[in-house]
């Protein structure tokens, strides 16, 4: 057996290990079972790689998503280690040529998905191989009181039947004691060994601020602060807005979201690794791999799901032990849209059965078939055929998926992307001599901006409605265009592929997971709720709230979130002075500019303008800024 430090030399070219890492390793090599959880940035995975790489034979890893598994292959095979996955879409022969390869070809680690694992067939081909470890990624999904739960993560202790001897390893970056009871039940383990890291980060200010006016304490946030910076937003749209609000402001900025392409998402990736563009604006897509150890602040503009998103997303700052800072900015209206969404998403028993059964109704599958082609399948234009709501569709074909009754393949929720390759001038002319095209190309134009610029993501179905055409229309019109040389036109085949791996059986199918699923609904409501008592209380530390959430109840104020500031800090007796001081000066100001300005908190400027207002020292002008009273 190879030594777990000269491992670690070898492949990762570092002489010492993380705190606890070389615990666990020693753990897991006397073939314990063991459970380890480690915050964001724990270094989780070499927790397992590196047993897997000392001993013969190959680790089965459980992982919950294809970018993931994709992304650790990737990187294991970049450090000379031989690793696969097993992707979506694979015929039985294709199946037995892999595992050939796994078996004879020197594989050390085998990634699949808690899905894949139901197929028999996968399961006796597994029984064939050496197996040396098993390896439980986001372990905390197994768990009905885990943030991301899915049942199907539950069928993962068919392992401990065909694998009897071999030992396991469940490692997550947030569980409480409810979980991790979940977690050794679910999975039978036996008397495992927990490994445990205190969430608490001495280093990291947890400061959230009611604020209208955003943009504006963005300014004021980089202006003062030059280290790299996250900024996660929720949708797509607005990461590039951000992006480019911030480079307009000489802030060198670049965007990412899962609907770029690998090109796109390496470019923006690379740009902020280098800190060629030190702040990068993202979406939650961004996070998988990330190790840049002088993050020095991750700023949420928008609301993250839960408790557990928030911490493993501002745990990708200060990772160099310097003090760094994770900053939420939010308001009334933000509160109110997140329960709005929450409400829109929100689904009984019932919806997720009839949303089911016209899937089946939709591919024309018969009660009792069992069909394992994929499915081409839009969204938008299943939703509208039978009525349903967009986002209440995407959140029960994502919980079906979750329950392991049908897979959803890479290219969900991609577009195509449409750009127009000559002039204005050339377009209208060329329309002047092709009228039959004509209202098709202004109806596009209208509908999408910046086509004469760059390529924009465009969606078939939403042009069709519009033009009062089909789908298969909209294509040929603009594949007659791109013939014609006006546009580039790139399709995306399938909006998504739905793979169905149960026979249909309608409710009774739904009904085997309807307890899990029940849960499932009450806790992302228990968990919402959670998320705004903790937004809302300005009374309690936010490190001790945060530490109190997982179960960590022996803690001290931090000193350094805004509660502790707001407690710390002392009124600045002079600021009214200051104030009409700088107003003399600039002449009209917003309270956000003044507080940039005076470097000042934004709460006590206000005290303090509402004072002077009543003093009738100053008054606000036609563009809602304070200036002297003339």
């Amino acid at each position: 057996m190879i030594a777990p430090k000269e491992i670690l030399k070898k492949y990762w070219n570092y002489s010492e290990f993380r705190p606890q890492q070389e615990e666990i390793i020693t753990s897991v090599l006397e073939q314990n079972d063991v459970i380890a959880l480690l915050p964001t940035g724990g270094g989780k995975s070499i927790c397992f790689q590196i047993p897997a790489l000392s001993k013969e034979g190959v680790c089965i890893v459980i992982s919950p998503l294809i970018a993931l598994m994709q992304d650790q292959v990737e990187n294991l095979n970049k450090r000379g280690i031989k690793a696969i996955h097993i992707p979506s879409r694979k015929s039985q022969d294709e199946l037995i040529t892999l595992f050939d390869n796994i078996k004879f070809g020197g594989f050390k680690f085998l990634y699949i998905s808690p899905e894949r694992l139901q197929s028999y067939f996968i399961q006796q081909k597994i029984k064939e191989l050496a197996i040396n470890l098993i390896a439980i990624d986001e372990a905390h999904c197994i768990s009905e009181w885990g943030h991301d739960f899915r049942p199907s993560y539950r069928n993962i202790r068919i392992l401990k039947e065909l694998k009897a001897n071999v030992n396991f390893i469940a490692l997550t970056a947030t569980a409480n004691k409810k979980v991790i009871r979940d977690i050794t039940k679910n999975l039978d383990l036996k008397e495992p060994k927990v490994f445990r890291k205190s969430f608490l980060r001495k280093n990291l200010a947890y400061q959230i601020f009611t604020i209208e006016d955003k943009l504006q304490r963005l300014i004021q946030i980089f202006t003062k602060t030059k280290k790299p910076a996250i900024v996660y937003v929720n949708s797509r749209k607005k990461t590039e807005q951000i992006a480019t609000f911030l480079n307009s402001k000489n802030f060198k900025s670049s965007f990412y979201h899962g609907g770029m392409s690998s090109i796109e998402k390496n470019i923006s990736f690379e740009n902020w690794m280098t800190e060629k563009t030190p702040i990068i604006v993202a979406t939650n897509a961004f996070g998988m791999g990330i190790d840049k150890a002088n993050v020095g602040l991750v700023i949420h503009l928008d609301l993250p799901s839960s408790i557990e998103n928030y911490v493993q997303e501002t745990g990708r700052a200060g990772r160099d032990q310097k003090k760094s800072f994770a900053v939420l900015l939010f308001n009334k209206n933000d509160t109110l849209l997140f329960k709005e969404r929450l409400e829109k998403t929100q689904l009984t028993l019932k919806d997720i059965k009839e949303i089911l059964k016209k899937l089946y109704q939709n591919f024309t599958i018969s009660l009792g078939e069992f069909n394992e082609n994929p499915h081409p399948f839009n969204l938008l234009e299943f939703s509208e055929k039978y009525n349903f709501s967009v986002s209440k569709v995407d959140t029960a074909i994502k919980m079906l998926s979750n329950s392991g009754i049908l897979e959803i393949n890479n290219h969900y929720n991609k577009k195509s992307t449409l750009r127009f390759i000559v002039s204005s001038k050339t377009v209208l002319n060329y329309l002047n001599q092709n009228t039959i095209i004509k209202k098709f190309t202004n109806s596009i134009l209208r509908s999408y901006a910046g086509l004469f610029e760059q390529e924009v993501k465009i969606d078939e179905f939403y042009i069709a409605k519009k033009n009062g055409i089909t789908t298969k229309q909209v294509a040929s019109n603009l594949a007659y265009l791109q013939n014609d040389n006006i546009i580039e036109y790139t399709p995306v085949k399938n909006k998504v592929d739905l793979l169905f791996l149960l026979p249909r059986e309608d409710d009774y199918t739904v009904n085997r997971f309807s307890k899990e699923l029940k849960q499932f609904i009450i806790q992302k409501k228990k968990k919402s709720d959670s998320l705004i008592a903790f937004l809302n209380n300005d009374k309690i530390c936010r490190s001790i709230q945060v530490l109190n959430y997982f179960d960590e109840f022996k803690t001290k104020k931090c000193g350094i979130c805004d509660v502790c500031i707001s407690e710390n800090s002392k009124p600045n007796p002079n600021l009214s002075l200051e104030i009409i001081h700088l107003l003399k000066v600039k002449k009209s100001l917003s309270s956000s500019e003044i507080s940039v300005s005076l470097i000042a908190n934004e709460r006590e400027i206000l005290i303090h303008l509402r004072q002077l207002l009543s003093d009738d020292k100053i008054q606000i002008n036609h563009l809602n800024k304070y200036q002297i009273n003339s």
